[in-house]
């Protein structure tokens, strides 16, 4: 891991979805995924929120007791907390640990969700919401005095945060970026802007220079040969046309600018031909990003094309498996040393 951080590449993994275990074995399987991660070196586990799901905070919580170093990347939703609440958990999460939070500020794209808390407000104004929330919630961490803030959407007078939150630990903040509408709020706040990409060769160059860091949604499969990584690949995502179905239904529901990007691009086989890039689990409702699948040489190499266009943080899909980190990894130093190089 420390060859990818020099180069300046940050990794995440994904936690597992509640709604996807019983009771029991999610408390198991949060903590498993965990450890793996926090064995393997990555930086970070991005923890899902939505109406469908238990609370972000207590299984980031889980997280922590659970890993040494691991940072739980929480996401944020400003129609469930009150910007005070977000920031009195990240400092009281670093006083109980001593350990750094990440924010994943989301707008919201499932608009049923949003109704169900009589929340109507529209895709671009979500985001102008989320940058003052944002903003309140840094300047009550920052620990330079009292902070008000008089916006549109909220209102603090004289707000100190106890305990207060050392300087280091003051939480990294990620923007959905796949909207102009997103990436404009992440480069407002200074966040990274993670977007769900396109293949590499349809991305529009090089980000202006005014831009956010740049992070992507992702899953890899890799394996030593292209045919060896698809067997993987097809056998844990197989086609499934009741998942096809509920994939349809929910873009009917979504107002998100990535869902409607990556449906648009339609399913590529790759598996007769050199591409990597595979939507075929999101087109069966499995999971929510495009997929790299391929050799090591190969997603290696279309990993390094990602970096020089300016990507520099990947959340990766949920691992299967513990010694699935270690095929991402080969993967990714193959990349690096080509960058380094």
């Amino acid at each position: 891991m420390s060859v990818r951080s020099d180069a300046g590449i940050e990794l995440f993994s994904t936690c597992p979805a509640s709604k996807d275990w019983s009771k029991g074995e999610y408390l198991d399987a949060v903590r498993e995924v965990a450890r793996w991660c926090d064995a393997a070196g990555y930086d970070g586990i991005l923890v899902y929120t939505d109406n469908s799901l238990v609370d972000p905070w207590l299984v980031s919580q889980l997280i922590l007791e659970e890993t040494e170093t691991l940072a739980p990347l929480v996401a944020v939703q400003p129609i469930y907390m009150h910007p005070y609440a977000v920031a009195k958990m990240v400092a009281s999460l670093a006083f109980l640990h001593d350990r750094r939070i990440y924010l994943n500020m989301v707008a919201g794209g499932f608009r049923n969700d949003l109704l169900a808390l009589n929340d109507p407000t529209e895709h671009d104004e979500r985001y102008d919401r989320l940058v003052e929330y944002t903003t309140i919630i840094n300047g009550i961490l920052s620990g330079e005095g009292a902070f008000s803030c008089a916006g549109s959407w909220y209102t603090v007078k004289n707000v100190f945060m106890t305990p207060p939150l050392p300087a280091e630990l003051l939480p990294g903040v990620f923007v959905s970026g796949s909207s102009p509408a997103g990436l404009a709020a992440a480069r407002a706040l200074g966040a990274t802007a993670v977007r769900y990409p396109k293949p590499h060769a349809e991305e529009n160059g090089h980000p202006p220079s005014d831009s956010a860091r740049l992070g992507m949604r992702i899953g890899v499969v890799a394996r030593e040969t292209d045919e060896e990584a698809w067997g993987v690949a097809l056998e844990r995502f197989p086609d499934d046309r009741a998942g096809q179905i509920t994939h349809k239904l929910a873009m009917k529901a979504s107002d998100s600018q990535w869902h409607k990007q990556l449906s648009a691009l339609g399913r590529e086989d790759a598996r007769t031909g050199p591409n990597p890039y595979w939507l075929g689990p999101f087109e069966n409702y499995k999971t929510f990003c495009p997929y790299l699948v391929g050799s090591y040489a190969v997603v290696g190499e279309e990993i390094r094309r990602y970096v020089e266009l300016g990507f520099s943080t990947f959340i990766l899909d949920i691992p299967p498996a513990a010694e699935e980190l270690d095929h991402i990894g080969v993967a990714f130093d193959t990349a690096v040393a080509v960058v380094s190089g």
